[in-house]
């Protein structure tokens, strides 16, 4: 009785692991689903959203529970439902939105937070007709842009305390392009931040990272010297939003960014290095823990930042790689990736997948740099994984037999 039992387990077990291999063809072949994944994905965010995912992300990391709203706002934005923006929105601007971003900086509540909210404000009204939109919320985005200017004009520094005494260049970039963004929306005819966007843009070019000629990672708030090299998580981020600030910057340090920290770990891949390649740096909270130098998180958040750079072809590459390794569960209602263990990570994720440029018009495809085989290495791993069990049963019989 033991024997055919165990004979079915094994069979079962060889149609489990074919299975894997099979699905896993199939979604590296597919296109990645697009809008219609995203909306579930919102929906999935949601419910956790509701559910109090935000205050678990917070225990996480700084700003976790800003993230968690932040992230379903933009994507909301991205995916023209106004309502949810605005309903992420009220959330940011709460006590509970601002709790991590006290203390004495130049800029109240520091640049980190009044330029990811200055960014979604300006998302909200460009879902509103010129005529209709709400006054309430106009003045807020002029306010806001204003202040933030202000700031960067008085300044020594492009890199603005994100909190007392820390300067992350990345918070920085996220402001700078909501005054672009105010300009195209407000004061498209006569832009009235230009010159602080220009002045910007000559500073940042004067304190790049020596080793790549990228924007650095971290920076001394009261010169802009750099403290750190660039590193991926960053990196990812700043390509997101250059393109929307001044084109032709953004295409040099896009290809720069491609070059340093783009890679294929065992010939399996695309992913996104944390560290610049030939440096083996460690894990932080950002990049989460690193697997043969890959950062998750950086490779998720750079889907949106070939996107924007019109790297269609790397964004799709990107994507697909991710319906394999990101271990998706979808329904007719919801999806989540990593079986919904980490909603922070399905936000990211979901914001980098809806990407679309709200100040460009869009950018011409850089040189393509996927190669147009990079799932092959994949495809024959995953044949040789699903032919695996059969070949072995075929040649324990054969034993057997020869026996």
């Amino acid at each position: 009785m033991a024997r055919p039992v165990g004979k079915i387990l094994r069979l079962l077990l060889a149609v489990a692991i074919s299975a894997a291999a099979a699905l896993a063809t199939v979604r590296l072949v597919t296109p990645a689903d697009g809008d219609p994944g995203v909306r579930r994905q919102l929906a999935f965010l949601r419910d956790r959203l509701e559910a109090g995912s935000a205050e678990d992300a917070q225990e996480l990391f700084p700003e976790g529970y800003f993230f968690s709203y932040a992230l379903y706002g933009l994507t909301a934005v991205d995916q023209r439902d106004l309502a949810a923006a605005r309903w992420a929105l009220s959330h940011l601007v709460s006590d509970a939105g601002r709790a991590p971003f006290t203390g004495d900086m130049p800029l109240q509540y520091g640049v980190f937070y009044r330029g990811w909210v200055n960014w979604l404000r300006g998302g909200i009204l460009s879902l509103q007709p010129t005529a209709s939109r709400d006054p309430a919320e106009v003045a807020a985005f002029s306010s806001d842009a204003a202040a933030i200017a202000a700031a960067f004009d008085a300044s020594p520094t492009p890199f603005l305390e994100s909190y007392p005494g820390q300067a992350w260049p990345v918070d920085s970039t996220v402001a700078i392009a909501s005054l672009r963004l105010h300009d195209k929306l407000l004061t498209p005819a006569s832009p009235q931040f230009d010159i602080t966007v220009i002045r910007w843009l000559a500073n940042v070019e004067a304190r790049l990272d020596p080793a790549t000629q990228l924007i650095p990672h971290t920076a001394d708030p009261s010169t802009g010297s750099p403290t750190s090299g660039a590193q991926g998580t960053s990196q990812s981020l700043i390509n997101r939003f250059l393109p929307e600030i001044d084109p032709a910057f953004a295409r040099v340090q896009y290809t720069r960014f491609r070059t340093w920290f783009l890679s294929a770990p065992l010939g399996l891949g695309p992913t996104v290095r944390e560290h610049p390649t030939g440096v083996n740096g460690p894990s932080n909270v950002d990049s989460g823990p690193l697997v043969l130098g890959t950062s998750l998180s950086a490779t998720a958040v750079t889907i949106g930042a070939a996107k924007l750079n019109g790297d269609e072809s790397l964004a799709d590459g990107l994507a697909q790689f991710g319906e394999v390794a990101g271990l998706p569960v979808s329904t007719p209602w919801s999806k989540r990736y990593a079986f919904g263990a980490a909603p922070i990570g399905d936000a990211f994720l979901a914001w980098s997948k809806s990407a679309r440029p709200w100040v460009a018009e869009g950018s011409p495809p850089p040189p393509r740099v996927l190669s147009t085989w990079w799932r092959l290495p994949l495809l024959t791993l995953f044949l040789a994984v699903g032919a695996f069990p059969w070949v072995l049963a075929a040649a324990l019989r054969r034993r057997r037999t020869a026996a």
